[in-house]
């Protein structure tokens, strides 16, 4: 497929540098499971947008080629030696190791653990999932028994050997899994956190007998308290360890072959940026590396109206993820990925199987279903033209007319609409006794329920009401259907930016760098050891300040955040609070306690402060930060409300709230300006999306070129234009 790509006239116009130089280049790339996306961005200029297929079997293809036919569409037109020395920084988001988790495609495992916990990992925390279903079953697990050895040797919770560790098991097992072809080695043992010379022992022993395996170490990767979290989080690393080195070895040859010299820096599940080595040493935290991007970007945008909180969405090929940000990306210490436990920092993102390529199909009840099968790139949905046959969320959106066949892609592609009708047809409207229109509207309300579902999870079950966030809608098919989902919640305000369609290739260009740490500090809050406490935060400040060194980052530009870990005495969960690091140096308890019962209180709705309930810290938690250069932005001035000069015509296309179709104004997209303003229903068409106004709610372009789209009567919500021109700059 040609490569989509998007400028605005200024921009264009700006490509060409003395002796052809595209200078002071910094690119975010997203590796979705259907499309790739790159965003170019250089200071005091639009970011330049562009989309190609992706390539499953290896994803560093489509990223060179990508960045080849970005040298191409350069006016002059460039060869890629030339573009790539000339691109400062690369920021790189991918599911290698996601896809290889949820595909059960990682690594040969093996897992070294002390003697009589080896089934931890299938045992978890002895309880289920689904509490009242019968048939549900425990996820396998990563490693098979059979390649789990317990090793012989105990280290109690204060750091004291109780006895020695059994070399000669270690020797045997080591042997054995030579053998078998063991591509990867996890070892975590009991209360390694307190005292890691054993696992320091045993991974000299692996590094020694097998030198190829990945080899991943509890203490390491998770240094702190809680066995099975820390065996499964271990076991996760170790499992998708080998496919992302091997990826990332594939992407720095092909990028240093076509000329890159630049620095590669990679996003990982925290929000932040890593460097492709410490990616490499701890595979686990990039496994939501390709969506992180987006709740940054969110918070970007809605800032120009004087607020510090969104939802944003991204609906890609193959899945809808969803987050929240309340004045900065929301983040969990602990969560699932396809059901296994993984206790690193990540963004709260819930992700499910709805995107463009989300196949429709009618279950044994003969309802109708959306995904989370999809078509993915290869075939793709019907209306591609590449051998799909099923029924696919593009498709309906191509039978109701918010494609345009024509203009897919700005034109590069054309949609075989008699291929989606036929596959709606046979699959969807036939069987249930329906048209085809209304088989299309049927599929296409499904998703987006769905989708609306997606959003209640990060809202609702987190006690967050969404009619108090704006909705910002990503990926190539988002917009298309953001009005619905705002409906169904009850939301008055969407704003959708010019790169909605790579929304999170964006927010990579505005990540820092970020390491996190933590380290089991178990005390009573009005008995802490202070200097003790003082002099761990120092040793992990200073980790993380060598690890920000090697990565070139002067010190003026790093920072250290802390969290400590706390709860009430008898309490099974934590809270993480922040704590100033002055509180630490100043031994401050009564302002440690203060937090926490601030946090408890809006986490829960209640505090025991009043009761003089005791406090215990569990965890001390350091992210050291090296801020990175952003790319500025420039903002519009406000001309006139009139939008007819963008006009392209009219289309008949599908109206969710009178369920009828009907024509609407069709506008472009790359021609409207900050002030220009639009009364739905009508559609607005970019080259890498489409955006749906429906009848409910009217459109202003603001300063930063987003379309606002605002419940009818409701402008009250739309900044003015100096606060979005003040945020903007």
């Amino acid at each position: 497929m040609p490569l989509k790509t998007e400028q605005s006239e200024v921009s264009a116009q700006a490509n060409a540098r003395p002796g052809g130089r595209y200078a002071g280049t910094k690119i975010g790339i997203d590796v979705g499971g259907t499309f790739t996306d790159f965003v170019v961005a250089r200071d005091g200029e639009p970011p330049h947008i562009y989309k190609t297929l992706s390539t499953p079997a290896d994803p560093s293809i489509a990223v060179v080629d990508g960045l080849a036919q970005i040298a191409a569409s350069l006016q002059p037109p460039q060869s890629l030696a030339d573009f790539a020395r000339s691109i400062d920084t690369i920021v790189h988001g991918t599911t290698v190791t996601t896809n290889a988790t949820l595909t059960s495609t990682g690594a040969r495992c093996a897992l070294l653990t002390t003697e009589g916990v080896r089934d931890a990992l299938e045992m978890r925390r002895g309880i289920r999932e689904e509490q009242y279903n019968n048939r549900y079953t425990n996820v396998k697990p990563l490693v098979p028994r059979s390649r789990r050895a317990g090793i012989g040797g105990r280290i109690d919770r204060d750091g004291r050997e109780l006895s020695p560790l059994d070399l000669t098991a270690v020797e045997q097992a080591l042997a054995a899994w030579r053998a078998d072809g063991v591509e990867a080695v996890a070892v975590c043992f009991m209360n390694s956190f307190a005292n890691p010379a054993h696992e320091q022992a045993a991974a000299e022993m692996v590094r020694r007998a097998l030198p190829d395996a990945y080899l991943s170490v509890s203490t390491e990767v998770l240094p702190s308290i809680r066995f099975y979290e820390r065996v499964s989080t271990t076991a996760l690393n170790a499992y998708v360890g080998p496919k992302l080195e091997h990826y990332l070895e594939q992407l720095v040859e092909r990028l240093a072959d076509a000329g890159f010299a630049g620095l590669l820096l990679i996003m990982q599940s925290n929000g932040g940026v890593i460097s492709p080595q410490a990616a490499r040493e701890k595979a686990a935290l990039t496994l939501l590396s390709g969506p992180a991007g987006g709740p940054g970007a969110g918070l970007f945008y809605v800032r120009a109206h004087g607020q510090d909180r969104c939802i944003t969405t991204d609906m890609g090929g193959t899945s809808f993820e969803a987050s929240v940000a309340v004045g900065a990306p929301m983040v969990k210490n602990d969560g699932k990925i396809a059901r296994h436990r993984i206790a690193l920092p990540m963004l709260d993102i819930h992700t499910i199987g709805a995107g463009g390529g989300s196949i429709g199909w009618l279950d044994q009840g003969g309802l109708l279903r959306m995904g989370p099968q999809s078509a993915g790139a290869d075939p793709g949905p019907a209306c591609y033209g590449r051998g799909g046959k099923l029924p696919t969320t593009t498709d309906a959106n191509v039978v109701l007319g918010y494609l345009d066949p024509e203009f897919f892609a700005g034109g590069q592609m054309r949609l075989d609409v008699a291929a989606a009708r036929r596959a709606i047809e046979e699959h969807i409207a036939r069987p249930m006794g329906l048209t085809i229109e209304q088989a299309a509207a049927g599929m296409y309300r499904v998703a987006c329920n769905n989708m609306a579902q997606g959003v209640r999870e990060v809202t609702i079950k987190r006690g967050f009401d969404p009619r108090e966030f704006p909705l910002i809608p990503g990926g190539g098919a988002g917009p298309i259907h953001g009005c619905l989902i705002c409906s169904e919640l009850e939301i008055p305000l969407q704003i959708v930016p010019r790169e909605a369609s790579v929304l999170c290739a964006f927010g990579m260009l505005m990540c820092e760098l970020r390491h996190d740490y933590v380290r089991t500090f178990v005390a009573r809050l009005e008995g802490v050891d202070w200097s003790r406490l003082e002099l761990l935060v120092e040793t992990m400040s200073a980790e993380g300040s060598r690890a920000l060194a090697d990565e070139r980052i002067p010190s003026a530009r790093r920072r250290v955040e802390l969290r400590l870990d706390c709860r009430y005495i008898k309490q099974y969960h934590e809270v993480s609070v922040p704590v100033p690091l002055e509180a630490i140096v100043r031994h401050d308890t009564a302002a440690v306690a203060r937090a926490f019962h601030a946090e408890h209180l809006r986490l829960y709705g209640y505090a025991l402060e009043a009761e003089g309930a005791p406090v215990e810290i569990i965890n001390v938690r350091l992210q050291a930060i090296g801020a990175t250069d952003r790319p500025a932005y420039r903002s519009e001035t406000s001309g006139s409300a009139d939008p007819s000069a963008a006009r392209k015509g009219s289309r008949s296309v599908y109206i969710a709230e009178r369920d009828a179709f009907d024509e609407v104004p069709v506008y472009d997209g790359h021609r409207m300006r900050c002030g220009h303003r639009i009364a739905g229903p009508a559609l607005i068409e970019q080259q890498t999306t489409a955006i749906v106004i429906s009848a409910g709610y009217d459109c202003l372009v603001d300063a930063l070129g987003s379309f606002v789209l605002y419940a009818k009567g409701r402008e009250d919500l739309v900044a003015t234009r100096s606060r979005a021109e003040e945020m903007a700059t």
